[in-house]
């Protein structure tokens, strides 16, 4: 068994939700291994993603905002491993980091906050959010909405929102729940919003090179969540997604194989795309395929958003 002979070093955001899952990694590791608490030392890492908040994150270099001075950390030996949000992880990663865990999936669905339902909010109503996802199916559903952009961590949009700047806006269940918070929004219906490719996981990654850190890691991965997710970020592989893209995606285990939903949708919410199909655990070729399948599927000015 490994015995580290110094606290272990976990690299996180410094948002209450990443250090929420960071404080949940530290402890599945050491009851796994039966260290104690103080073997694992859990280290703020301030990211690009957390320090700008007034653009898209398409426009300021996507979701490696999110994990490249977390990689710096890493690679310099500041850190032993690092947490993600798997959602916010880029879909091609650099050859030295590898994801070695994910933890126990939690709720893939979205929450609806400032209403109980897409029916009852106002006429022509505002929804804050940054996910081109979340904003297609907004007006898939209410082609009327206007949607703003909504940035910032989960107590800032709860904040904007009290404070009247739009009429609702769409959190993750996974984040709430981590957050205690439970009773916040509506839970909306995989039918009527299928999740963003990986929501709800907790990635941890360290050095490909670390052969002892990606043993200890590996005895808290969840193989159901990490076959499932895999299969999701094999989708974006074969969609070349970024965050531009409006991509929906939700795989799910059944015995020995996933059953795999995924949908492209455009941004006013009048095309979509979707996709469904049965694969092996761990084929990733077939993965991409869907994605690959949606791309022949798609009209032009949706297929463009996708070869930028």
């Amino acid at each position: 068994m490994f015995l580290p002979d110094r606290p272990l070093r976990l690299g996180t955001r410094g948002s209450p939700l990443a250090l929420a899952q960071a404080h949940m990694t530290a402890r599945a590791l050491c009851a796994v291994h039966g260290w104690p608490d103080e073997a694992v030392t859990i280290v703020t890492v301030q990211t690009s993603g957390d320090r700008i908040q007034d653009r898209a994150l398409a426009d300021i270099g996507g979701k490696a905002l999110w994990t490249k001075e977390l990689d710096r950390a890493l690679v310099e030996g500041e850190i032993d491993f690092a947490v993600h949000s798997m959602k916010d992880v880029e879909t091609l990663r650099p050859d030295a980091f590898h994801i070695a865990a994910m933890l126990p999936r939690a709720d893939v669905r979205d929450r609806l906050v400032g209403a109980d339902d897409f029916a009852a909010l106002p006429a022509k109503p505002i929804v804050g959010t940054s996910s081109p996802r979340r904003a297609a199916q907004v007006k898939r559903l209410r082609p009327d909405a206007t949607i703003t952009l909504f940035r910032g961590n989960v107590a800032t949009r709860l904040a904007k929102l009290a404070a009247g700047e739009v009429h609702a806006t769409l959190l993750a269940a996974a984040g709430l729940d981590r957050l205690n918070q439970q009773d916040v929004g509506a839970t909306i219906a995989i039918d009527v919003m299928l999740p963003a490719p990986s929501q709800g996981a907790v990635g941890i990654e360290t050095l490909g090179d670390n052969a002892a850190m990606m043993s200890a890691l590996r005895a808290i991965n969840d193989r159901d969540t990490c076959d499932a997710v895999m299969a999701e970020r094999g989708v974006l592989k074969g969609l070349g997604g970024t965050c531009h893209s409006p991509i929906a995606a939700l795989a799910r285990v059944e015995g020995e194989s996933l059953r795999l939903i995924a949908e492209i949708i455009s941004p006013d919410g009048q095309e979509t795309i979707r996709e469904e199909a049965r694969l092996a655990r761990g084929d990733g070729a077939a993965a991409q395929a869907v994605g690959h399948a949606l791309l022949e599927r798609a009209s032009p000015a949706l297929r463009a958003l996708f070869e930028a």
